[in-house]
């Protein structure tokens, strides 16, 4: 089975860019680049396999279909849906937030 690319969504890139700048900021551009690391990771894992994510969002956010992984070795979720040509990564967010309030955000966007 061949790997679908994972897209991701204006909304989850602006996420990924805050996420980097923080790390550059606060700890440096050598965890930065390992941030970085794991998001690649990631995406190479949902897109060979993403109906392993977690739907434990999906069913709290009523968004069929809906989910999640967390970035190795970071306090980031990967938020994505599996369509037949692709994953759609909709945030990439810190775990500690107030996810409904920041994935009703993404969609009043």
């Amino acid at each position: 089975m061949t790997a679908k690319p994972v897209v991701p969504r204006a909304k989850a890139r602006e996420d990924i860019d805050h996420a980097i700048e923080h790390y550059i900021n606060e700890a440096g551009t050598d965890v930065a680049i390992g941030f970085i690391d794991a998001l690649e990771q990631a995406h190479a894992y949902i897109g060979e396999t993403p109906a392993a994510g977690s739907p434990r969002w999906s069913h709290e956010l009523n968004l069929p279909g809906l989910r999640s992984i967390r970035l190795k070795g970071f306090p980031w979720l990967v938020f994505y849906l599996e369509f037949e040509t692709h994953v759609d990564a909709w945030r990439v967010l810190h775990a500690r937030r107030d996810i409904p309030a920041w994935m009703s955000d993404a969609e009043d966007k």
